[in-house]
């Protein structure tokens, strides 16, 4: 019984060990930062939501190793982003730079949410509006004259 429990195990085990895992081999310690830190900053093309340091999606694996070639070589990070944004467009940096072109992605939320603000303020500025002129429309005569002579004093003070 032990001996199918330890089959049973390992073989529960297996695909792990197939599992690739990149191992890069750096220079100096500053490379190795400059490696992890450009890779933590490139969105992975296919996952989207990860970035490349995360991924185990082979394009992610690819551009792991043109970024590390890159550091070895002694590229700047903004040497390194720019290509990348380059060959993949802005899309691939999660934080895109400030451009015509990206001012959407940066400004929109804004007005967004400035849009609906103004847009609820309206609403309710029209609501409020509504009932006041439902209310004079069921008072009597008198009671017309009463409350439009109260809103006049009101506006005076």
């Amino acid at each position: 019984m032990i001996r199918w429990l330890g089959f049973l195990l390992a073989l529960s085990l297996a695909p792990l060990s197939l599992a690739a895992i990149d191992t890069y081999e750096f220079e100096t310690e500053a490379q190795r930062q400059q490696f992890y830190q450009v890779s933590s900053e490139l969105r992975c093309p296919k996952c989207q939501n990860q970035n490349i340091a995360d991924s185990d999606a082979p394009i992610a694996m690819d551009l792991r190793r043109e970024v590390y070639r890159m550091v070895a070589e002694g590229k700047s990070d903004q040497q390194i982003l720019d290509f990348m944004v380059s060959r993949y467009g802005d899309f691939v940096r999660y934080k895109p730079a400030l451009t015509p072109a990206t001012m959407v992605l940066w400004f929109a939320p804004a007005v967004l949410l400035l849009g609906g603000f103004i847009f609820l303020l309206v609403l309710l500025r029209r609501r409020q509006h509504a009932l006041r002129d439902t209310a004079a429309q069921h008072l009597s005569q008198d009671e017309q004259r009463r409350l439009q002579s109260l809103l006049e004093r009101e506006e005076d003070s």
